[in-house]
């Protein structure tokens, strides 16, 4: 297949954002003397929106709808403020970004992060390419892994979406990229595991940005 466009997600698999949730989320625990969790512990607990993370993160007896909101709340307005503190591009991105861009492919990020968010992070760390679409989380209905958006990607690339890859590092990525008719490419570098990857139907694995150019 001669594939034309790229839809990457973002955390875990363009930027490392772990360590810019992980200590917003802690501090707001933090505010209601609750247990915090570590770094790693939070490659399990993103990926699925901000209100998910907010809820799996709450103690299991205190995750009561009014709190729930309260937190999320407060997840906006702390994370706001550390969105781009120490989240950083993975190491081989901006190289294959280049190589990309100089064969001419469509580039487009879609995450499950809250619009604002993806938005600041993209053209604050990721400036000098051009994506044609940037893409987060507005309305619960359209989160990954329903394909509506990635299609609508597709539609505004202006080509099919068996000819579009679908970059992502969670089993939430790979089954939107099989419920768009997308090729699915598995990251290792990013939050989840391998095994996660390939029982939610990625059809190929990359252990580093720039094992992408073999597909191509």
């Amino acid at each position: 297949m001669n594939y034309r466009g790229i839809i990457f997600d973002l955390d875990g698999t363009l930027v490392n954002s772990l360590e810019d949730l992980a200590d917003s989320m802690n501090s707001i625990l933090q505010r209601y003397n609750f247990p915090v969790h570590s770094v790693p512990t939070y490659k399990q607990l993103i990926g699925n929106g901000i209100r998910n993370l907010v809820f799996k993160a709450l103690p299991e007896a205190n995750r009561d709808k009014a709190l729930i909101n309260t937190c999320y709340d407060l997840m906006i307005e702390v994370y706001r403020e550390n969105a781009v503190k120490k989240t950083k591009p993975y190491e081989g991105i901006s190289e294959l970004l280049d190589e990309l861009v100089s064969r001419n492919m469509k580039l487009a990020v879609f995450s499950n992060k809250a619009d604002e968010f993806t938005k600041k992070i993209v053209l604050t760390l990721l400036p000098e390419w051009n994506f044609e679409a940037i893409v987060g989380l507005s309305t619960e209905a359209l989160q990954k892994p329903n394909p509506f958006v990635a299609m609508q990607i597709s539609e505004k690339f202006g080509i099919n979406p068996e000819e579009t890859l679908y970059v992502g590092d969670s089993g939430v990525d790979m089954q939107t990229a099989n419920n768009a008719g997308m090729y699915a490419v598995g990251a290792l570098w990013g939050f989840r595991s391998k095994e996660e990857l390939t029982s939610n139907g990625a059809m190929y694995l990359i252990k580093k940005p720039l094992d992408l150019l073999k597909i191509l």
